[in-house]
């Protein structure tokens, strides 16, 4: 069964690769993806691309800052019981550490709490906030990480216990107004920077702090590895201070003083860099592996020890989680692709809704992303449990928003909710195909047949010739990369194989290519499970600075392979 042909777009006008781009102060790579991008010139140009923390804005712009320093300040005068209670998630158990760190500096001793995912679900849920208080003291404040804003009822009732809540979060508001909280922080309900992730927000808490009641011997900055790490791995846009706190946190993680982010670095075979790719694809999995196994906890145990022994115990024991993980994803992934054999038509079907009993609710995330990618199909993947209620999750293609298409299909649903393109839902298993055809009916309503034909968008096309160190180094200033700042893809044209392809693990390919008289070695990741036309090809990839044994090379990735035009 094959996924239905991919259109490459070029983006703009054509590259120049000759050196009449050249404009004297970028280079001509430079300054076509500058131009392309729409980045503005002038100060906020260099802001862009060379980012300095004297440049973060105040975090007191931030509405209901005021209220929760004076809070915390006051737990931290009359030693009071305080629970940091976060998500599952890297952003989450991020959250958590970066505030325990900064109230830790302040001689508090908090608590942290994470919720089981299979059992007690995201947030503030009852049956999470039950065992919280089962397992400690009643705290006298509860601050809330990475959840909370829509946490109205579950708030009142801790207020009503004698629980003092602050909020600290960057989700949006829900329809039923703000929760009884002491201070609300979360930018997306007035005033900072809507774009941050969690742990971001967590950071500027810390600042506000600081800028009040100054600590000599604490260095904010030794958390930066942190909250970097959690704005790459929630996938929010890499704009503005995003930019800022990822590029600086990145530039010191190969150096952490951080004893879990410098094992789990080891574990990942990092070898002293650290992108934004390397974080999203190695770090961030093995931290997530553990909130999908339902123990959160030693991801969080992992970011807090002091200890570098116990550090390395904990990230071998996630990467243990992570292969666990892996071998579901795999094994939910073939069954998935046995039922799409039997019933689904690449061409006609627009929609993958599919559920099992056999399924692991903490996996079925990542199995819908990779089916959405290889056919370009909205997708949801549902785990079905004992009792017949399935949890599924959702990936979506642009222009199809989840969020609109759950509002549409409620009626179907026990629950749903999320972002545009990434959304869960709860659904009852006798429900699920008229869940799947009323969900197809809205997706061949709002779009076009052009618009759910599969697209790669090509930023440039560029020979071999020009692939080159110095090349990689200019175009480097536009990392990190990530949401709203995607990492440049382009073209060569008339490319043949030097050998034949290498197969690594994973249905990973290893590629020896040649254009002219210039060769390139090159990894397609799932190549394997690709159907390659014969050679000549014309390829989309990106680039990247591979290390290996004291060597410096530039490494190109497949994107993409078509029959060369």
């Amino acid at each position: 069964m094959r996924a239905q042909p991919t259109n490459w777009i070029l983006r703009g006008a054509p590259f120049q690769s000759d050196g009449n781009g050249d404009d004297g102060e970028f280079p001509g790579i430079l300054r076509h993806l500058i131009t392309q991008r729409g980045l503005p010139d002038g100060d906020e140009l260099e802001t862009f691309l060379r980012p300095k923390l004297r440049d973060l804005s105040d975090p007191f712009e931030i509405g209901e800052m005021e209220e929760a320093v004076e809070r915390v300040l006051q737990a931290v005068d009359r030693g009071e019981k305080v629970v940091i209670y976060g998500d599952y998630d890297v952003d989450g158990v991020s959250s958590i550490a970066v505030t325990r760190q900064v109230l830790r500096a302040y001689g508090l001793e908090p608590r942290a709490f994470i919720p089981k995912r299979s059992s007690e679900g995201y947030g503030l849920s009852t049956t999470a906030v039950e065992r919280m208080m089962s397992e400690g003291d009643k705290p006298d404040l509860l601050i809330a990480v990475d959840c909370g804003t829509v946490s109205v009822d579950e708030i009142a009732a801790l207020r009503a216990d004698g629980v003092d809540v602050i909020v600290v979060d960057h989700h949006e508001p829900g329809p039923n107004g703000r929760p009884d909280v002491v201070a609300l922080v979360n930018p997306k309900c007035g005033g900072g920077p809507e774009y941050l992730c969690a742990a971001g927000v967590c950071f500027k808490l810390g600042h506000a702090l600081l800028k009040t009641r100054p600590l000599e011997d604490f260095d904010l900055k030794e958390l930066l590895e942190l909250v970097s790490v959690a704005t790459i791995a929630d996938i929010v846009p890499m704009v503005g201070e995003n930019r800022l706190l990822v590029r600086h946190g990145l530039k010191r993680l190969p150096n952490t003083l951080n004893p879990g982010l410098k094992a789990l670095q080891d574990v990942a075979g990092m070898n002293g860099r650290a992108t934004s790719m390397d974080v999203g694809f190695r770090i961030g999995p093995r931290l997530n592996a553990a909130g999908r196994m339902d123990v959160p906890e030693d991801a969080l145990a992992t970011l807090l020890t002091d200890c570098r022994r116990k550090a390395q115990d904990m990230a071998d024991k996630l990467e243990g989680y992570n292969r666990q993980r892996q071998a579901l994803e795999l094994q939910i992934r073939k069954e998935a692709m046995a039922m799409l054999a039997e019933t689904f038509d690449p061409e006609s079907d627009p929609v993958i809704v599919l559920g099992s009993r056999n399924w692991h609710p903490g996996v079925v995330g990542i199995v819908a992303s990779r089916l959405m990618r290889q056919f370009h199909k909205p997708t949801f993947i549902i785990a079905i449990d004992e009792d017949g209620i399935g949890k599924g999750s959702g990936r979506s293609i642009e222009g199809v928003s989840l969020v609109e298409a759950i509002n549409e299909t409620r009626h179907h649903l026990v629950a749903g909710g999320g972002h545009d393109m990434a959304a869960g839902v709860s659904v009852h298993e006798d429900k699920l195909d008229e869940f799947r055809k009323e969900f197809g009916e809205f997706v061949l309503k709002g779009t076009n047949e052009e618009q759910r034909q599969p697209r790669l968008y090509v930023d440039a096309e560029i020979p071999f010739s020009d692939l080159s160190l110095d090349f990689l180094k200019e175009y480097e200033l536009l990392q990190p990369f990530g949401n709203s700042n995607p990492q440049p893809i382009f073209m060569s044209k008339g490319v043949n194989l030097s050998r034949p392809p290498v197969h690594m693990k994973n249905n990973h390919l290893r590629l020896h290519l040649r254009q002219g008289y210039h060769e390139r070695d090159a990894v397609y990741f799932g190549g394997g499970e690709v159907a390659l036309p014969d050679p000549p090809w014309d390829i989309a990839f990106t680039i990247d600075r591979n290390h290996f044994r004291g060597r410096t090379s530039l490494q190109v990735i497949i994107q993409g392979v078509r029959a060369a035009e």
